[in-house]
């Protein structure tokens, strides 16, 4: 009966969701937040933006007081409408934030939000950046999967049709959930053909859907627990939010949270957001009352 219950015990650890960031396993039984470091000048939300190295110092320090786990570097805003922004200037301004990263905070985990498998692969190699999170769920470049197989780094794959420029231009579904499951489905087999299994899903909040549908995709969420991976929501004062509440990215900090533990009951298990205290404490609340 004692073996019994310790081979219970193993299957039930075995079904626990973990992530394996730089050798070591991390797990997500506790739901992490990811904060954000936008070195863009673009970016949709002002505020966000971090152009010099007091202010990348600055954000970095707030983002790990303030309890986040991950930090996720941008340099190409994928706002709609958003203008085009050569490999060489992405990568100018991803290094500009790496090289702080990886000399002043080396044991903290850093995502490199981009779709070029090049710009994934120089990250990877030059900064020891631990995973990559590629809005595009590699359509925007062939030869993505190969490379994070290759760099055998965590894979945050999103759903979008079209580009930065023209996916408000994409939104029209026969039906949205099935389209998106079948996008995941098939691109989830292409990875672990490859040999990638730490795999992390997002769903894509903003990204070539309108504001309904990103309520509907919301109301949902509990579909993609049929993967049995990692999900990771953003939502964090998006136009979802100030277009149906009213105002601006400025105003939607209370809106977020509201979505954020929403989706946290959901079965989020990463958080990517601008506002991180307020994030880890509906993490505190949510796991409270778990238990």
């Amino acid at each position: 009966m004692f073996f019994l219950y310790l081979c219970w015990k193993e299957v039930i650890a075995m079904l626990h969701k973990t992530l394996n960031i730089r050798g070591t396993l991390t797990s997500l039984d506790t739901p992490l937040v990811m904060g954000i470091l936008n070195v863009t000048p673009d970016s949709f939300y002002a505020d966000s933006r971090k152009q010099t190295e007091a202010a990348i110092e600055k954000r970095i320090q707030t983002i790990l007081s303030e309890g986040g786990r991950l930090i996720d570097v941008g340099g190409y805003s994928s706002r709609p409408d958003a203008a085009e922004v050569s490999p060489e200037e992405e990568m100018g301004r991803l290094a500009f934030a790496l090289k702080i990263l990886n000399t002043q905070y080396p044991d903290v985990p850093v995502s490199v939000d981009t779709f070029r498998a090049g710009i994934a692969r120089w990250a990877v190699e030059e900064y020891g950046v631990a995973i990559i999170n590629d809005i595009s769920g590699g359509e925007l470049d062939a030869a993505m999967f190969d490379t994070v197989a290759d760099l055998n780094v965590p894979y945050i794959m999103m759903h979008m049709r079209g580009t930065p420029q023209t996916m408000q231009q994409h939104t029209a579904y026969t039906d949205m959930m099935e389209d998106i499951m079948l996008y995941f489905a098939a691109k989830v087999r292409q990875l672990h053909l490859r040999g990638v299994n730490d795999i992390i899903l997002d769903p894509g909040f903003g990204f070539s859907k309108t504001v309904d549908q990103n309520y509907v995709l919301m109301s949902r969420l509990p579909e993609f627990k049929e993967f049995g991976l990692p999900l990771l929501v953003g939502v964090s004062r998006k136009s979802m939010l100030y277009k149906f509440l009213g105002g601006t990215p400025a105003d939607s900090l209370n809106g977020t949270t509201v979505l954020n533990t929403f989706a946290l009951m959901n079965g989020a298990d990463i958080l990517r957001v601008h506002d991180v205290r307020e994030a880890v404490e509906a993490v505190k609340i949510i796991n409270k009352l778990a238990h």
